[in-house]
């Protein structure tokens, strides 16, 4: 069930001048989502502790020019391609592409033009918010105009979905996801408490700069979260791969059958009460347990550390338009790509 009342206002300017807004989705339990349309970036969530206690569960920044000077991803939709493209180049069709690099010798996040990086055009819709984006041809090196429009909805009962769709004019890759930075407790700037469970039986092993080397099992070391676990326990495990990583910063290869939504992560925070489930269509789920937040200004000028939230950011496999089977990254004329995932929050029943 969906009662929203959605408000809007102007909520500052970016250093090119242009003026950005916010737009607040509130549900009947009064739980509270804040999107801005400059990145199509969830900014806040409030929602309730076991004592009644409303608290922000996104880390995130104060104002507009914060977003566009600390490239951190804070609840930002990311395209056209979430996650890694080594060497920043593929082969399609034929053809080589070369692409922006901004990750050392790669591209992260759809390069330095991404998605994080525009303005959307929104509007409210059958109580949510629809965002759309055109990005031209040759964005960040990428082939075909791309049209895409992603759907934020809140439901009574604690649900953000998530709906994406995409349309280009030539073939290309696409995969989007949203980068929201999660601590369930609100206040406390460290998840190492939250339980955390992925239904997945193997993860993306990676090389030093985080591109996927092969399949490994879960089994039997520190990736395994079949049975909901501490996060701070497994980050002490020795693993290379954590090492190798700062942490967890691995995409897990999920469960079920294709693009059919269901039930994929759930995560507690004991402290709080608070609980969130992850339901999505899609095939892959990046862990990322903030290992590089140390530093990073966030709201009210707070200064995260290392480990103050994590993503769990759901989509296709970091590199695979480079895989050896490459199809399901991209899309061609006349097709629809598709997704959607939901966060559904709320507390648990202790009882």
């Amino acid at each position: 069930m969906r009662t929203n009342t959605i408000a809007s206002d102007i909520w500052g300017a970016l250093p090119s001048g242009d003026t950005v807004r916010r737009y607040t989705l509130r549900n009947a339990q009064d739980m509270k989502i804040t999107v801005s349309d400059f990145g199509g970036a969830l900014l806040s969530w409030h929602t309730p502790d076991r004592s009644g206690r409303l608290d922000d569960i996104l880390l995130g920044h104060d104002t507009p020019s914060d977003y566009w000077k600390i490239r951190a991803f804070m609840g930002a939709l990311v395209g056209r391609w979430a996650n890694r493209i080594g060497g920043a180049r593929f082969t399609l069709d034929g053809i080589e592409y070369a692409l922006d690099r901004n990750e050392g010798r790669n591209l992260l996040h759809g390069g330095t033009t991404g998605f994080d990086r525009g303005l959307w055009e929104v509007e409210p819709d059958n109580g949510g918010l629809r965002l759309r984006y055109e990005s031209p041809e040759g964005d960040a090196g990428f082939p075909g105009a791309v049209e895409v429009e992603v759907c934020y909805t809140l439901d009574d009962d604690g649900t953000l979905t998530i709906d994406y769709q995409g349309t280009s004019d030539a073939p290309t890759p696409l995969n989007l996801t949203n980068h929201a930075y999660f601590n369930l407790s609100g206040r406390d700037l460290d998840i190492r408490g939250h339980m955390l469970s992925i239904a997945a039986d193997h993860f993306l092993e990676v090389d030093d700069e985080l591109i996927p080397i092969g399949l490994a099992e879960v089994a039997g070391n520190a990736f395994d979260f079949r049975t909901s676990a501490p996060i701070g326990a497994r980050l002490d495990w020795p693993h290379t791969q954590l090492t190798r990583a700062s942490g967890f910063d691995h995409c897990y290869v999920l469960s079920g059958e294709d693009r059919t939504l269901r039930h994929v992560a759930n995560v507690y925070d004991p402290a709080s009460g608070r609980e969130m489930d992850v339901l999505t269509t899609e095939r892959g789920l990046q862990f990322y347990s903030g290992n590089h937040l140390a530093g990073v200004i966030g709201k009210e000028g707070v200064v995260y550390t290392k480990h103050a939230a994590f993503c769990l950011e759901a989509g296709g496999f970091p590199n695979e338009v480079n895989s050896a089977r490459p199809e399901p990254a991209i899309i061609r004329p006349g097709e629809v790509y598709r997704q959607t995932t939901q966060y559904r929050v709320g507390l648990r029943n202790e009882g």
